[in-house]
């Protein structure tokens, strides 16, 4: 009952570097950028931007209030890769682990964002994440736009 799912956006030009800075070192102003779906994020442990560190999420998904916390398991900065893996909230109701991962390429002139979820249900009847990864391509988008707002 493992699976996985992956999407990519792209960026136009200098977006993509913006993006994992936002996501490594200031998650608590996506809440800013993106407010109709992020309501906040908070630091538990550690500092921002550090493997081991410990943030939760307060989110609505699927027009429902929602919280998960995560640690930051895997931060690559050459490859701007970020690797979030859930410990407590409401995904954990449906999965028995979840990992969200984060990784930003250069595509000539723009950027391509991949998020890639690998998770694993805790029984057969659990739907795959899809509206989950709509969900996170919108707040993608949506750190776009302001960041073409604010150059």
């Amino acid at each position: 009952m493992a699976g996985k799912l992956v999407s990519q956006t792209k960026l136009k030009s200098s977006a993509g570097d913006a993006f994992h800075d936002l996501f490594r070192h200031k998650p608590h102003h996506i809440s800013n950028i993106s407010p109709q779906s992020i309501q906040n994020c908070d630091l538990h442990d550690g500092e921002w931007g550090s493997e081991g560190s410990i943030i939760s999420w307060n989110y609505v998904h699927d027009g429902k209030d929602k919280f998960a916390k995560d640690v930051i398991e895997n931060l690559d900065e050459e490859k701007k890769s970020i690797t979030f893996r859930v410990i407590e909230g409401d995904l954990l109701e449906t999965y028995k682990n979840f990992k969200a991962i984060c990784h930003v390429d250069k595509e000539g002139e723009d950027s391509l964002v991949t998020w890639t979820f690998e998770y694993e249900k805790l029984h057969e009847n659990v739907d795959d994440p899809h509206t989950l990864m709509d969900f996170i391509v919108g707040v993608t988008k949506d750190i776009e736009s302001h960041h073409h707002l604010h150059q």
